[in-house]
This record gives C-alpha cells, structure tokens and sequence, in this order.
C-alpha cells in the first residue's frame, strides 16, 4: 500500500518534506510520533497521530511511539497562548505510565513490524545542561528558532526560556533515534510541522544526514472551534473519565458537515466501503449513517465490542425500542453514567419498604409533578411510565422495582426522564 497516498486519500495528509512519499514507496522505514504525558489518558485530539502510526503500520512500516517523559517536564509553546504550568515529577511519572498503557492498546505491538515504545527521559536524563548546550544547542540558531510560528506566536504575551527550549528537545529527539534506531520519518498534526522540521534540520546539520517529515492537518468542528471537546470539556479515552456511553454519544451527535470530513479519517474501513456509505447519507440523512458508522468504529476500537454493544443498547433505551428487561440487567454504573444530567430525585428506602403509590412517588416524595392534579392529568393519558413501563397512579412501589437495588426510572411521556435515588 502507498502509505502517503493512502493518507491523502483520507484527508489525513497536509503536509510532508518533498522526497518523502518517494523514498516511503521505496523504504521500508521505522516514522514516530511523540505523546506527552500531560494527563493520565488521552483524548480523542490524541487520536489522529495514533492514526498516523496504524495506517504507517498496515502499509508495511514500522511505527515508534514515544512517551515524552522529558519534553512532558517542559510543555510544547505549540498551540498555546500562555505558559503552562509544570507538572511534578511524581504526576509526571503516573501520567507516562498511564498513556504507555493506552497506546499498547491502540497500535499493535506484536508481529513483523511490531510497534516499538520509547520514552525521551531515558536518553535526555543523562545530559548535564552544559553538555545539552555543546550537543545539541550548537547546531541550531536562535534565528532559526524564533522564525517558528510556536514562538513568533508568542513573543507579545512572553515566552519562558524553558518553552522556548522544547523545539531543540523535540529536534534532538528525533536525531537521537535516527543514530540509534534507523529512524527516518517523524509526524504529527500541522500545529507540530515547526518542531518536527527543527529535528531535520538538526540531522542534517549534525550529520549530514537524511530524514523526513509528515504532518495531517488539525482536525476542527464545524464552527471552526478544536475538535475533540465536548460541553463537558475534553472527550477522554480513559472510561474513568468519559464513560463508553458518553463517548459513543459524542460521535452519535456530531453534525453532518462533520461526519463528512471525518469519516475516512477515524474509520479504519476501506475507503471503498466509505465511499458507498457516504452515497447512502446523501440519499437520507436522517438515518445518520455515517455518525452510527463512526461510533460503532471508534467506540469499538477504544473500548471494545462489548462496550459498544452496551452503549447501543442504552442509546435504544433511552431514544428509540429499548425494553423494561433491558434496563433491568443495567448495574449503577452503566444507570448513573447513561442518565447523568437528567433531574434526579432522592426518596428515603424506608417510606418504600411500607410501599407508596405512584402518585404519591411522584407529585409528594419528589417534584417530578408540582401538584397531584397535573400528575392525575398525565396519568389520565397514560403518559407515565415507571422502569419503560406505563403506570397507574394506584400502583404500588416497593423495593422489586429498584433497578441494581437502587433507581427507579420515572418518565414523564416516554424520553423525558427523571431519575429517583433510594438511599
């Protein structure tokens, strides 16, 4: 497969050294991309590179993922206004074990052309600051650095020296494992085209050596704002903090100008096979085939088939023929993290061993309705439902009715939900 070729296809190529593609068909070749540890996971911003990486390794390469232990004590300027703050060694050190153990997840590491995991700590830790400096700081200009986007950017609002500094870092990484590892090629998104290129220049400068450089563009939203954030903030891998369901919800709802663009560059199917979906969306929109494509791909590459099946059965549950036994086999966690924001209501456990009345549930114990008379109305119509099932207001509510032995659902009409807590 031609790696570049395939990536333009894609969308998932804007920009590349000339001589790349080339010497690519020609080579098989070891292409990295650095993570820094700034959190303990990765969000679906991270995920492009990562995508880089697949894609270089289906076309017969050799992908080198780097955990940047030492440029994570530094923070990258690219991108950001302001200076960040720095995280402590102890932080540091839990944040890179928590990402190693993401990415071994996301790329393969066994085979032919197996993965390969390195972190910059190993080899940047052994250098005094005066041995940096004659290293690595000799070979480029401060000229050359300041001609960068990731510092001219920031000259009005102030740069540290130690930002300032994180370019030459990334550059010496990438002659490090050029010398060490036969490692010829480093991508990344376009915001990092300025690092990246700083470490081909030091190659050649210091070596007078070749090497190569890919970047994809920045993935935005629709409304041009960065892609990968929802209204709760950042769309995470780590179930812990973006729950399967959340995260098959995000791809679920994105709009259709989006869905477009992102389609060949999240789903790993051929493009072929992308091709003919994207007919069937413009044939009917409303079946949203591209989001439900995307969810499904992603979600399952994430965090499996069976969270992804567990995320479409509560996605049916709440929006479309899920049933009362199905939301019976739901535990707390998949309750709380699947009806998170609707109104919640809290009832003392003892009133329900007595047993109480839906009416009485609903207009007395809680303020789902704010007098019996509008609740009478709704259940007149048959409009309220207890656990997906309609209910009378005479019926009985006890502690059989408690999913995972501590919710009851309560639906005013069958989508408007109201959750009740028993303690």
């Amino acid at each position: 497969m031609n790696f570049v070729e395939e990536l333009r296809r894609r969308g998932l190529l804007h920009d590349s050294i000339p001589g790349t593609e080339e010497f690519l068909n020609e080579n098989k070749v070891k292409g990295y991309v650095g993570f820094d540890p700034t959190a303990t996971s990765l969000h679906i911003g991270n995920l492009v590179p990562v995508i880089l990486l697949r894609h270089l390794q289906q076309a017969g390469h050799t992908p080198v993922v780097l955990v940047g232990g030492a440029t994570g004590m530094i923070g990258d300027p690219s991108g950001k206004s302001a200076e960040r703050n720095l995280i402590s060694e102890e932080q540091l050190q839990q944040n890179v074990n928590a990402i190693k153990a993401q990415l071994e997840k996301l790329i393969d590491f066994t085979g032919p052309n197996a993965a390969i995991l390195v972190n910059n700590y190993d080899w940047i830790k052994n250098f005094s600051f005066l041995e940096f400096l004659r290293e690595a700081g000799k070979h480029i200009s401060v000229n050359y650095m300041m001609a960068k986007d990731s510092v001219k950017n920031r000259l009005e609002t102030g740069i540290s020296f130690t930002e300032f500094s994180y370019q030459l870092i990334q550059g010496y990484d990438f002659y490090h494992l050029w010398k060490n590892q036969e490692v010829k090629l480093q991508m990344g998104g376009s915001d990092q085209w300025g690092n990246i290129t700083t470490g081909t220049e030091f190659i050649r400068r210091k070596a007078q050596g070749e090497a190569y450089a890919l970047v994809a563009p920045l993935i935005t939203k629709a409304d041009g704002s960065k892609f990968g954030k929802s209204e709760q903030g950042n769309v995470w891998l780590s179930p812990e903090f973006t729950s399967p369901y959340k995260f098959y919800q995000f791809w679920l709802n994105i709009t259709d100008a989006e869905a477009l663009k992102l389609i060949k560059i999240f789903s790993f199917r051929p493009v072929e096979e992308l091709d003919e979906l994207i007919a069937k969306h413009h044939e009917a929109t409303h079946e949203r085939v591209l989001q439900k494509t995307l969810a499904e791909d992603v979600t399952t590459w994430i965090h499996g088939a069976d969270e992804y099946r567990k995320a479409l059965e509560a996605s049916e549950l709440l929006f479309g023929r899920g049933t009362a036994e199905q939301l019976a086999a739901f535990d707390e966690q998949r309750i709380i993290s699947v009806f998170e924001g609707v109104p919640t209501f809290e009832v003392d456990r003892e009133k329900l061993k007595a047993g109480i009345s839906m009416l009485s549930l609903v207009s007395e114990e809680t303020a789902i309705f704010p007098s019996k008379g509008e609740a009478r109305r709704m259940f007149q119509n048959n409009g309220v439902f207890l656990n997906k099932e309609n209910a009378g207001e005479n019926v009985i509510i006890n502690e059989s009715n408690l999913i995972a032995g501590k919710f009851l659902l309560v639906g005013k009409g069958k989508k408007n939900y109201n959750l009740v807590v028993v303690h």
